[in-house]
Parts: structure tokens; C-alpha cells; sequence
């Protein structure tokens, strides 16, 4: 009989068992009523044919026979039952895991359903092998038979703790693969409804009169995904299918909260535009007021100190046009509702409107600090030289001698500072060059003071 064929007869089995061990009784009482008919009758069946009837040892082996065939039957029924919920198991996980151990724990199962079928025909040719209700079976035969079942039951119950220990193995796998089978439903109904909310918010910024042609775009986009979603993990697996779950999840949610965003992103535009435009007028303004204060430097200081701000005028001037006429643009982009479009040239517009605000607020700055420092230039020597005797103190703590990487450049601003100071007893001296050189000595200082600070920290941290 093929394996296949002890597959088949699984559920015969259990009716098989169930009606032996009928049988045993239907039997006894048989026996024993005929035995007490002729006890009564003693001449009833003289004229006619006997039945041979095995009494004492030989009716004894035959139950034992029966009793150990109803024992392997119970087995086989047991292993039967483990193996298809097994199977069960083994598919759970290979229709969410791919990785190599799932695909050893398959290699392993087919290795097992193989020694079951090798066990389950053993079992089932001991079965077809032996008649049990024969009337002639003797007490040998019987023997035999029971034999050859025990030791079939006990092959069976043997494989059957090897599929056990084998299931206890997988509890890892499986507890995985059902978790995710378990986030397959609500991880797609979670994705059907984000779409169903996204298409909300767009209709709801459609009614106030914003297109947003770009959400839309983006939303149909998911189209094919959701399609995809609804054929579900039996064509697409279940890891592709929580992915793409995810996926449409996390993009529709994108575009319903932009959506709903939308009519106050409108409004910041428009604020934008305004603000934007009424600054550029008060820098054409300003940038008028450089020229006045261009003549005042080049009337009382020297070319140094003024020459890299004379173009400010025409450069500001320039820059502002520039900024105008983007500011025309970001507004036809607003009107046309490219919200992203106009979202960039505004950003465009602030670089602009910022670098000419610098530019203009340069030239006053540098006016006002020529001549603070013309009239005396003893505050910004203290504020160079504290600034470096505060480095030399802190690079002498715990030293005898400091360390030449501290000292170094800490010598070397001081004699910056010396040459700075001397570059005033001139008769035209360079104020501008005076102040950039003490602001070289002062960011020296700091650079020292930082170094030791973070070695000193580096070390407490050891």
C-alpha cells in the first residue's frame, strides 16, 4: 500500500477503533451465550455442523490482539490529527516568513511527513495483515499479531514525540508569523480609511475655492497601490501586503494633513506678500540714505576704511528691483494656487531683502564704530587685551609652564595687538584695520580658551 493510501485512511481509522473495541463486547457475549446453550442442551447440535470455539488461552490472546489493535488505531488517529495541525503551523509561517530559518523548519517538516508515512504504513499493513474476527484464528497468530500492532503503536507514538518536540521549536516562528497575520486586517482597514480622510480634506479645500492640484495628483498616485491592497496577501504575501499597508497609510495621511493645512498655508503666503513687499519699499528707502554717509567716511577717514561699501548704493538699489519683480512673480504663482512655487520665490525674495539689508545697515555701522573709535580707542584695546590675559590665566592653571600649543598663539596676539596699537600714531592712521585686527586678536583668545576647555574636559571624562 502506498504512503499516500495511510494519509487516506486517517478518518476510517478512528471508526475502525471505535468498533473493535464494540466488538470485543459483541464477542464475549457472543461466546458465552452458545456455551450456555450447550450446557442445557447437550444434544441440540448433534445432527448438525459445530463451530470451532477457542476457549481459555486462545480467546485471551485474541483480546489482547484486539485490545493492542484499538491502542495503535488510537495512535495513528493521535499522530494523524498532530501532523494536520502541524501542517497548519508550517503554512501560517511560509506565508509571512521567507528568511532561512523558515525555510529549514519546511525542510524539516517534509523530512518528518516522510518517516510518518514509513511509520503510518507500517501500521496500516499490520492492520490489513491480521483478522481479528476470524473464526479461525489460532492462539499463535493472535500472539503474533498483537506483536507486530504493539510494536507498530509504539513506532507511532514514538514519531509522534518527535513532531512535539518539533512543533515546541517552531514557537518562535509561529508566534511571529501570526502577529503579522494578526496586523493584516487592521493594518489594510487603517490604509482604506486614511485614503477615505484624505479625500475628505481635498473635497473640503475644494469647496473654499483651493484647488490643490498637487494633492490631488499625489492621492491618485495610490490608486494602483490601493488596488493592489484589496487582492490582498494571498497574491501579493503578507510582508508585501503590511508594507504596502504602510505605506499607503503614511502617504494618505501626508496629503489629508496637508490638505487641511492648506487654507492656513494660503493665508501665510499671503502675509508673506505683504510683509515682503513692504519691506523692500523701506529698503529702497534706506539704501537712498547710504550715499549721505558714504561722503561722510570718505570726508573724514581714510580709503581703507570706506572703499569696499562704495557700491552699496547701486547694489542695493539692484538688489531690490530683483526682489520686486520675484515678489510679481510669487504673487501670479499665488493666484495660480502653486502653493510650493510660491513658497520658494518668497524664500528667494527674504535671501534677497536680508543680504541688502546687511549691505545698507553696513555702512551706517561702520560710521558709528570709526568714531567711537577715533575719539578713543582705549576701550577697544582693554576689551583685546583682558580678552587675551583671560586665555594666558586660564592656560597657566596648574602649570608651571604652558603648554606651547596655548602659548603659541596666545605670544603671537599679544605682538598683533602691539602692531595694531602702533598702526595709530600715524597721521592718517587706519582706523578700520585697528578694529578688524583687535577683533583677529580677540577670536584667537576665544580659540585658545576653547581648546583648553575641551581637553580639560576630555581628560575628566577619562
Amino acid at each position: 500500500m502506498a504512503a499516500s493510501e495511510a494519509r487516506g485512511r486517517a478518518a476510517s481509522a478512528t471508526s475502525e477503533r471505535t468498533g473493535a473495541r464494540g466488538g470485543v463486547s459483541v464477542l464475549r457475549v457472543g461466546l458465552a451465550l452458545p456455551l450456555l446453550v450447550v450446557a442445557l442442551l447437550p444434544q441440540a447440535f448433534a445432527g448438525g455442523g459445530t463451530r470451532r470455539w477457542f476457549g481459555g488461552r486462545g480467546e485471551g490472546q485474541r483480546a489482547e490482539a484486539q485490545a493492542a489493535k484499538d491502542a495503535a488505531a488510537a495512535s495513528f488517529y493521535e499522530l494523524d490529527t498532530a501532523q494536520r495541525g502541524l501542517r497548519i503551523s508550517i503554512e501560517t509561517i511560509t506565508a509571512v516568513d521567507g528568511s532561512p530559518e523558515a525555510r529549514r523548519a519546511v525542510e524539516n517538516f517534509e523530512a518528518l511527513g516522510r518517516r510518518i508515512d514509513e511509520v503510518s504504513l507500517a501500521y496500516i499493513t499490520a492492520v490489513d495483515a491480521h483478522d481479528l474476527d476470524r473464526d479461525e484464528l489460532d492462539a499463535a497468530t493472535a500472539s503474533r499479531a498483537r506483536g507486530e500492532l504493539t510494536r507498530a503503536k509504539e513506532e507511532l507514538d514514538r514519531v509522534r514525540g518527535e513532531l512535539e518536540r518539533f512543533e515546541q521549536g517552531l514557537g518562535p516562528l509561529l508566534a511571529t508569523a501570526e502577529n503579522q497575520l494578526a496586523r493584516l486586517a487592521p493594518a489594510a482597514e487603517r490604509a482604506r480609511q486614511a485614503l477615505r480622510e484624505a479625500s475628505a480634506a481635498l473635497d473640503a479645500v475644494r469647496e473654499a475655492g483651493l484647488r490643490a492640484d498637487d494633492l490631488a495628483a499625489r492621492l491618485a498616485s495610490l490608486g494602483p497601490e490601493l488596488t493592489r491592497l484589496n487582492e490582498g496577501a494571498g497574491r501579493h504575501g503578507v510582508p508585501d501586503t503590511l508594507q504596502r499597508a504602510d505605506r499607503i497609510l503614511r502617504d494618505a495621511e501626508a496629503v489629508r494633513a496637508e490638505a487641511e493645512r492648506l487654507p492656513q498655508r494660503a493665508a501665510e503666503i499671503d502675509k508673506r506678500l505683504v510683509s515682503l513687499r513692504t519691506r523692500a519699499e523701506a529698503l529702497t528707502t534706506r539704501a537712498g540714505a547710504v550715499e549721505p554717509v558714504l561722503s561722510e567716511l570718505r570726508r573724514r577717514y581714510s580709503l581703507a576704511c570706506w572703499q569696499d561699501l562704495q557700491h552699496v548704493p547701486e547694489q542695493a538699489a539692484g538688489t531690490v528691483r530683483q526682489a520686486e519683480e520675484r515678489l510679481r512673480e510669487a504673487t501670479t504663482a499665488r493666484e495660480e494656487q502653486r502653493w510650493p512655487d510660491a513658497t520658494a520665490i518668497l524664500s528667494t525674495v527674504r535671501a534677497l531683502l536680508d543680504a541688502t539689508d546687511e549691505a545698507v545697515s553696513a555702512a551706517g555701522d561702520r560710521l558709528r564704530r570709526l568714531d567711537a573709535v577715533a575719539k578713543d580707542p582705549r576701550a577697544e584695546i582693554e576689551r583685546a587685551r583682558f580678552a587675551v590675559r583671560d586665555a594666558q590665566r586660564l592656560a597657566m592653571e596648574g602649570r608651571t609652564t604652558p603648554d606651547p600649543r596655548h602659548a603659541r598663539p596666545l605670544d603671537e596676539a599679544v605682538a598683533r595687538l602691539d602692531r595694531a596699537v602702533a598702526g595709530l600714531e600715524g597721521r592718517h592712521p587706519d582706523y578700520w584695520h585697528f578694529l578688524t585686527e583687535l577683533e583677529a586678536v580677540r577670536a584667537s583668545a576665544a580659540r585658545v580658551v576653547g581648546l583648553i576647555r575641551e581637553e580639560r574636559g576630555a581628560g575628566q571624562q577619562h
